[in-house]
């Protein structure tokens, strides 16, 4: 499945801002890895973001996310987030730094 290229443009330069991160091809789309975790991901033109158990819960409750269930279940710590819920820089923005936020609390791999 491609991925939303102009999605994974406006994550690059958010990422850019803030730290390194490295693209990997994964879950069919592709995968933002900062510190060797995935921070955030693009399948299809749906966004992806590890938020972690903690915040898990919040992030579910906010618009145009959803859990996370490539496999047929949900993958705990991970949301989806649809086009409306990313579709202005600041709402983005937020989304890209709670993945960031969660894997900058890991220690490196």
């Amino acid at each position: 499945m491609p991925f939303d290229e102009r999605l994974a443009t406006r994550v690059r330069d958010i990422l850019a801002e803030e730290c390194p991160a490295q693209e990997k091809r994964m879950f069919g789309g592709l995968a933002f890895m900062v510190n060797g975790h995935m921070c955030c991901g693009i399948v299809g033109e749906v966004l992806v973001v590890r938020v972690g158990a903690a915040l898990y819960e919040h992030a579910l409750s906010q618009p145009h996310a959803r859990p996370m269930d490539f496999t047929g279940r949900s993958m705990k710590g991970l949301v989806y987030v649809d086009p409306p819920g990313y579709r202005t820089t600041k709402s983005l923005r937020k989304w890209v730094s709670n993945g960031l936020r969660f894997v900058l609390s890991l220690p490196t791999k």
